[in-house]
C-alpha cells in the first residue's frame, strides 16, 4: 500500500511538473506570436513613406490603416497602433492572437486528463491494490498449515474468481489432510490389531517347536500332531502378514477420472504450447508427427497430465537431443507413442518401471520418486486405456492407448 501511495505522489508530481512546463513554453509562444503585428506594422509604415501606398495582403495582422482625413485618430473599437510615415500619421488596426485562449483550453484538456487520472488511480487502488492486500498473506498462511486463515470474499471481477480459487484449494487440502489422517490412523489400528493377533500363533509355533527340540513327545503321532500345529500357526502368520502388505500397498494417492470426448488435437496443442518453446531454447528437437485428428474417448485433463508426465521423463532421462511424438491407430484406439534418445534403462527393468517408487539404475543424477510412470499407468486404467513401454535401438518408447468415441 505504501509502494502505490508513492507511486500516486511520483505520477501526480510528473503531472503537474509537465503541465506546468507546458504553460511556460505556451506562453512564450503567445508572447513572441503577439508582438509579430509590430513588425508588420513597422514594414507598413515604410511601404507607405517610399511608395504612398499599401497592400494590406502582404500584412495579415493588420486589419485596416486609417489617418487624419479619415475622422478621428485615436477613436476605434478594434486595437491600434500610431504610426508616422511621410510626416503624416496612420491608425493601424491589428488583430492579436487566441493564445490566451489556446492557453485555456490546453489547460482545460489537461485539468479534465488530471481529474481521470486520478479517478483511474483511485479506481487502481479500490479494485485492485486493496483487495490483494487483504489476500497478500493468505499463501504463506496455508504454507505454514494454518487452514484456518481467514479469506475474505470479493466480488471484484479482478480477485473474485481468485478468492474462489483460493478457497477451493484450501478445502482441497483440509480435505487431503483429513484423508490422510484417517487413513494413517486405520493403517495404524490395523497393524496394532495384526500385530496382536501375530504374537498367538507365534508363541503357539515357539511352544511347538521347543517341545519337539527337547523330545518331550514320545508318540509318533504327538510329534506329526505337534508339526502339523506348527504348520497351521505358520498359516495364520503368513495370512496376517499379507494383510500388512496389502494395508501398506493401498493406495496413496487420490485418482480422480471424469470421463469425457476430446479432440486430438486440442490434447496435442497443448502438449505443443507447454514444451515446445522450453525444449527450443534448451536446444533439444521435439518433433511432433503428423497424425489425422478423432475424437478421443478420455478425460482431457487426465489424457494431458499423462503426456506431460512422459515428456518430463523424456527430459530428465533421454539425452537431450530428441523427443518425439508418434502417433497410430489400432482396434478402435489411438496410439500415441512418446519416444526420447539417449535410454540408458536396462531391458530386464521394464516390468518393474510402472511400480510406485520404482526408479531405474539410470535414476541416481535424475531427481524424481518414481511416481510419473505409476500415476500414468493407474490413470489410463481409470480410462480404460492402456500403457506400455519399449527399448529400441537406445531409445525409449512409451505408448499410450487411447480408446476413440
Amino acid at each position: 500500500m505504501k509502494a502505490f501511495r508513492r507511486l500516486c505522489i511520483a505520477v501526480i508530481t510528473a503531472f503537474l511538473l509537465l503541465t506546468a512546463v507546458l504553460n511556460l513554453f505556451l506562453v512564450g509562444a503567445k508572447n513572441s506570436n503577439e508582438g509579430i503585428y509590430r513588425i508588420e506594422a513597422k514594414r507598413l509604415a515604410d511601404e507607405i513613406a517610399e511608395t504612398g501606398e499599401f497592400d494590406l495582403e502582404k500584412y495579415p495582422h493588420i486589419l485596416g490603416v486609417f489617418k487624419t482625413d479619415d475622422g478621428e485618430l485615436y477613436t476605434s473599437d478594434e486595437h491600434y497602433l500610431i504610426i508616422e510615415a511621410g510626416e503624416t500619421l496612420y491608425r493601424a488596426e491589428y488583430t492579436i492572437g487566441n493564445g490566451q485562449h489556446g492557453i485555456a483550453a490546453v489547460n482545460c484538456v489537461l485539468g479534465a486528463l488530471f481529474l481521470l487520472m486520478i479517478g483511474l488511480l483511485h479506481y487502481i487502488r479500490g479494485h485492485i491494490i486493496v483487495p490483494f492486500g487483504r489476500l497478500n498473506n493468505v499463501p504463506q498462511e496455508l504454507a505454514r498449515g494454518n487452514l484456518a486463515v481467514p479469506i475474505p470474499e470479493e466480488k471484484s471481477r479482478y480477485f473474485g474468481k481468485f478468492t474462489w480459487g483460493v478457497n477451493l484449494l484450501r478445502e482441497s487440502i483440509e480435505d487431503s489432510r483429513k484423508k490422510e489422517i484417517t487413513m494413517q490412523r486405520d493403517k495404524k489400528l490395523l497393524l496394532l490389531s495384526l500385530s496382536h493377533d501375530i504374537k498367538t500363533p507365534l508363541s503357539a509355533i515357539k511352544l511347538g517347536a521347543r517341545a519337539l527340540a527337547k523330545g518331550l513327545y514320545k508318540d509318533e503321532g504327538k510329534r506329526r500332531a505337534a508339526a502339523e500345529s506348527i504348520n497351521t500357526r505358520a498359516d495364520e502368520i503368513e495370512h496376517f502378514v499379507s494383510e500388512i502388505t496389502k494395508a501398506a500397498s493401498e493406495d496413496f494417492m487420490n485418482f480422480e477420472v471424469t470421463q469425457g470426448e476430446a479432440f486430438l488435437s486440442a490434447i496435442i496443442t497443448r502438449i505443443d504450447a507447454r514444451y515446445g518453446l522450453q525444449l527450443a531454447m534448451s536446444g533439444t528437437e521435439l518433433a511432433i508427427q503428423k497424425y489425422d485428428d478423432c475424437i478421443l474417448s478420455c478425460d482431457p485433463d487426465r489424457l494431458a497430465e499423462c503426456l506431460q508426465n512422459l515428456i518430463e521423463n523424456a527430459i530428465k532421462y533421454g539425452d537431450g537431443r530428441r523427443i518425439e511424438i508418434g502417433f497410430d491407430k489400432m482396434d478402435g484406439c489411438e496410439l500415441i507413442t512418446v519416444s526420447n534418445t539417449g535410454c540408458t534403462l536396462e531391458a530386464k527393468e521394464l516390468p518393474q518401471i510402472f511400480e510406485s517408487f520404482h526408479r531405474g539404475n539410470n535414476a541416481d543424477k535424475a531427481q524424481g520418486n518414481g511416481l510419473g510412470l505409476f500415476i500414468c499407468k493407474r490413470l489410463m486404467g481409470l480410462m480404460n486405456g492402456e500403457v506400455y513401454a519399449d527399448i529400441r535401438d537406445k531409445c525409449f518408447y512409451i505408448t499410450l492407448v487411447v480408446k476413440m468415441a
